[in-house]
């Protein structure tokens, strides 16, 4: 395929969706529906349901049924293994056509989209193996009266919100090692990025998952979602979002059943580079973690802090790379940072760049609206001369805003890393072992990453530190996390009467 011409087409009219309930499409009816342009191109590319709050009830009520009936909680392990590699198959035959409609709603490069869908195809199969090694643990010391068991039971309906930034990959670091564990789903994505949602709800019926295991309802987070946080026969909530949306789903848990949480929440990571790190490389990384998915992305790199001997020419290094970075049409297989997924998010990082400017900072580079394919697009932006008081230095950006810190010794740089409330990732870019481990011992982050950044696979469990979250996504943590543990007490033979 040749990456420097090869465009997909956006669709001449909006595809119709229903929303998915024990098994099968339902269509909209009569409901409100809801217009998605594509955010790379300006058009109406799809029409998703507002699905009303008895549409909720009903998915509720599907999946209490089939966590209830046990017709998928009392499978063995190695059968919910089949369905999953299952899954993985058909994922994978379905590549294409889930990073098509993943690149029209999100607005991210088709060529990630694609990789993003692959890598999910590892989730399912990881998870597959984990369904079938799943265990507890047992007590033989209790002597030759007693043994104890401690066992991991499902937690049961598990009530799933997701986010428009990584609308399939996030929904597959959780569906595969919720449904491993045993649990039935009632899952919520963000109105604007829908339909990959939805393609997974089929794929999972035609993998062989049992009706009502899987439900996918569509609408605003402000109805809908505000609904499934409150249900009160929803026994856990995963949450993927902002902190500040994080805070009301631990109200509403509060209030209502106190439903176990699953959060990853925001982030303001440090990407922490030393003068004897291989400097092209760490300017290439950094670059990398601040453009990729056009920096929406809760771990994206956004604060470098640079020490400052190589400061100046560090962050010249990286306004160049950045400078290079193809920005295009996002369906352009060339493309490299496409379009801003929402109005409002569009609107919020350009505040920025204008705030940080009005701060003080120094815009050295980028920063500019660009004009393509009649989308919205944003120049990845470098700030320097940036103090941690400066609100693009503190606050969660959700863009492709860089801001470069100096620091001049090992204990300032960990001190300014950890000067936030976040503390969901961070990067250390160095040649010497010992301060590369030091620092990752010290710095106050779910994941962390040494000379790169954003990588990593399926085996290792993800979340935060501080108001980033609670709870771990992925690898056998994941699969832990939608479990409750139970602790089971066996007498053995006869027993020693209380009442003689």
């Amino acid at each position: 395929m040749d990456k420097t011409s090869h465009t997909l087409s956006v669709p001449t009219t909006p595809r119709e969706f229903g929303f998915y309930l024990d098994g099968d499409w339902v269509a909209a009816g009569d409901r409100e529906i809801f217009e998605r342009s594509s955010p790379g191109h300006g058009v109406p590319v799809s029409h998703i349901p507002r699905c009303t709050k008895e549409d909720l009830d009903a998915a509720v009520a599907s999946a209490r049924t089939a966590f209830d009936d046990r017709r998928w909680a009392g499978l063995s392990g190695a059968d919910r293994a089949s369905v999953l590699l299952k899954a993985a198959e058909v994922i994978r035959s379905r590549t294409d056509e889930i990073a098509y409609w993943e690149t029209l709603e999100n607005g991210k490069p088709i060529a990630q989209a694609r990789a993003e869908v692959q890598g999910c195809v590892g989730m399912f199969e990881l998870a597959a193996g984990l369904a079938r090694t799943l265990h507890g643990d047992s007590y033989n010391n209790s002597g030759d009266g007693a043994f104890g068991i401690v066992t991991r039971e499902p937690v049961g309906v598990v009530g799933l919100i997701t986010p428009w930034n990584f609308p399939f990959l996030i929904l597959c670091e959780r569906v595969p090692y919720i449904l491993a564990s045993g649990c039935t789903i009632v899952a919520k994505p963000s109105e604007v990025t829908s339909v990959t949602t939805l393609l997974l709800a089929e794929i999972m019926t035609q993998a062989g998952l049992p009706d009502g295991v899987f439900n996918v309802v569509t609408g605003p987070g402000r109805s809908i979602g505000q609904h499934l946080l409150e249900h009160m026969d929803v026994d856990m909530l995963s949450f993927t979002g902002s902190t500040a949306v994080g805070r009301s789903v631990v109200e509403a848990s509060g209030r209502t059943n106190f439903k176990k949480l699953g959060l990853e929440l925001g982030g303001k990571n440090p990407q922490i580079v030393f003068a004897d790190a291989d400097l092209e490389d760490a300017a290439d990384g950094v670059a990398f973690g601040i453009a990729f998915n056009t920096g929406q992305c809760c771990v994206s790199g956004s604060r470098l802090l640079v020490e400052r001997s190589v400061a100046d020419r560090f962050s010249q290094m990286v306004a160049d790379k950045l400078a290079k970075v193809r920005v295009g049409d996002p369906l352009d297989e060339a493309a490299q940072a496409g379009a801003i997924t929402t109005d409002a998010q569009n609107r919020t990082i350009l505040s920025y760049i204008a705030k940080g400017q009005e701060e003080g900072a120094t815009l050295i580079s980028g920063g500019r609206v660009l004009e393509i394919s009649g989308g919205q697009y944003i120049e990845p932006a470098v700030f320097t001369n940036v103090t941690m008081d400066m609100a693009v230095a503190s606050e969660e950006i959700f863009g492709p805003v860089l801001c470069v810190i100096p620091f001049d010794s090992i204990d300032e740089a960990i001190t300014i890393a950890n000067d936030t409330e976040y503390g969901l990732a961070a990067s250390v870019w160095t040649k010497d072992i010992d301060k590369a481990l030091s620092i990752s011992r010290r710095v106050q982050a779910g994941r962390f990453w040494v000379n790169t950044t954003l990588a990593g696979g399926p085996e290792l469990p993800i979340g935060g530190f501080k108001q980033s979250g609670w709870g771990r996504e992925a690898g056998m943590q994941g699969v832990e996390e939608y479990t409750q543990v139970k602790s089971v007490h066996i007498e053995i033979g006869k027993r020693s009467h209380w009442v003689e």
